[in-house]
C-alpha cells in the first residue's frame, strides 16, 4: 500500500503461532516484517533482490535498530511504515515505524543497507547504479514532516567491548540461511535473545534492540556468544565465527556482528 512517492504502508496481523509465552511477537518475527516492508518497497521501484540479482547484485542489512514502546500482542492488526531517509555512496538509511491498525504508534525502527555485488561480496557505489535513480526516492528534508515520515529515535550507537565472556556456542544448519546463502540476519536476533532467561522476559520488555553486521557466516560455521554487562538493564553481545583458542590464551575467530539489548 503506497502513502506517497516515498513511503508504503504494509499491514500484518500477530498470529497465535508469531507470539511467545507471554503473548507478545517475537522480536525475530517482528524483525521479518521490516524487512518484507523494505523489500516490497524497493521493488515497486525498481530496486528489489529479483531486479538486482539479474544484474549480480543484492542488498545485504548492514545495520538495524528497533525501539518499542509496546510489542504486538496475539490477534493485533497492525501495520509497518517505511521510507529512504538518505542516500550515501555505499550505504542507505531506510527508517520504519509500526502502528496499530487505529494508527497508535508502538514504535520505530533505523536501519543501514549495502548493495553488494555477488561475485566479489565487495559493496557497490549506489550513485553509479541506474544513474543514480535511486536518489529518485529519498523523501525530502524539508517535506519529512509533512510525509509523516520522521523517526524519533537515536540513531546507531558504537559498541565498545572490554573483557566480554563466552557464553555459548552453537553449530549453524540448513534453516539458519536465506536466500543470499548466508546465514538470516533475524536469525542472529533469535539466538541472542536465547541467551536471557525465561524470567528475564516475564519481568521485563525489550525497549531497544541494536545490531552491527560485520561479516557474513555460513551453514556449518560455529557461532560464539561473548556477553558484557553494561547496566542491569543493558547487555552488550558480540558475535563470532569459528573460534579456535591460541597458545598465547586469545579465542580468535572473526567478529560476526556485535548487538545491544536494553530491557525496560
Amino acid at each position: 500500500m503506497s502513502d506517497s512517492k516515498y513511503i508504503d504502508r504494509y499491514p500484518f496481523y500477530v498470529e497465535p503461532f508469531h507470539v511467545d509465552f507471554t503473548g507478545r511477537i517475537f522480536l525475530g518475527l517482528r524483525g521479518n516484517h521490516l524487512l518484507n516492508a523494505a523489500g516490497n518497497h524497493s521493488q515497486r521501484r525498481g530496486w528489489g533482490i529479483g531486479a538486482l540479482n539479474e544484474s549480480r547484485h543484492t542488498w545485504v542489512l548492514s545495520r538495524l535498530c528497533i525501539e518499542m514502546n509496546e510489542m504486538p500482542q496475539q490477534y493485533e492488526h497492525c501495520q509497518v511504515k517505511t521510507w529512504v531517509e538518505s542516500v550515501m555512496k555505499l550505504f542507505t538509511n531506510r527508517n520504519f515505524s509500526i502502528h496499530r491498525a487505529d494508527g497508535t504508534p508502538l514504535g520505530y525502527a533505523r536501519s543501514i543497507w549495502a548493495m553488494i555485488d555477488l561475485e566479489t561480496r565487495r559493496p557497490c557505489d549506489l550513485f553509479s547504479l541506474y544513474d543514480g535513480d535511486i536518489l529518485n526516492y529519498v523523501v525530502p528534508e524539508e517535506s519529512a514532516d509533512r510525509e509523516g515520515a520522521l523517526c524519533p529515535i537515536e540513531g546507531h550507537g558504537r559498541f565498545r567491548f572490554r573483557d566480554p565472556k563466552l557464553v555459548r556456542t552453537i553449530d549453524t544448519y540448513y534453516s539458519d540461511v536465506d536466500i543470499n546463502g548466508h546465514i538470516n540476519s533475524m536469525k542472529y536476533i533469535e539466538h541472542i535473545l536465547d541467551l536471557f532467561p525465561r524470567q528475564r522476559f516475564e519481568q521485563q520488555h525489550i525497549r531497544r534492540f541494536e545490531i552491527a553486521y560485520k561479516t557474513e557466516a555460513y551453514m556449518g560455521d560455529r557461532l560464539s556468544f561473548y556477553c558484557q554487562s553494561v547496566s542491569a538493564d543493558e547487555t552488550d553481545i558480540e558475535v563470532r565465527k569459528n573460534v579456535t583458542p591460541s597458545p598465547d590464551g586469545g579465542d580468535g575467530g572473526e567478529v560476526v556482528c556485535q548487538a545491544k539489548v536494553l530491557f525496560r
